[in-house]
């Protein structure tokens, strides 16, 4: 059982890493600090934006608008941790 919860906690720390590295991605698009346009930059953003925005988007939806900020990420990984916490808490 203790591989099967470790095996979870990895995907969910990966899974974290992405979150931030779109998001950081994201402003370095938006603040003109790397260039969409390189093919690099735009697969990467690409293979970033299908893997989370599948789970982001009915967040976003609920949501109010804040003004341009967009909040998401931060709501998922405080629910992956708390899910995780969960799991670890039931199962140890």
């Amino acid at each position: 059982m203790y591989s099967v919860l470790w095996l979870i906690d990895t995907i969910i720390t990966l899974y974290v890493w992405i979150l931030i590295a779109s998001a950081v991605l994201s402003w370095l698009v938006a603040f003109n600090v790397v260039n969409p346009h390189n093919q690099f930059v735009r697969s990467v953003g690409e293979f970033l934006w299908r893997v989370t925005e599948p789970v982001l988007a009915p967040i976003r939806r609920i949501l109010p608008n804040l003004g341009g900020i967009d909040i998401s990420p931060v709501i998922l990984i405080i629910v992956l941790y708390f899910v995780r916490n969960l799991l670890f808490e039931i199962f140890i």
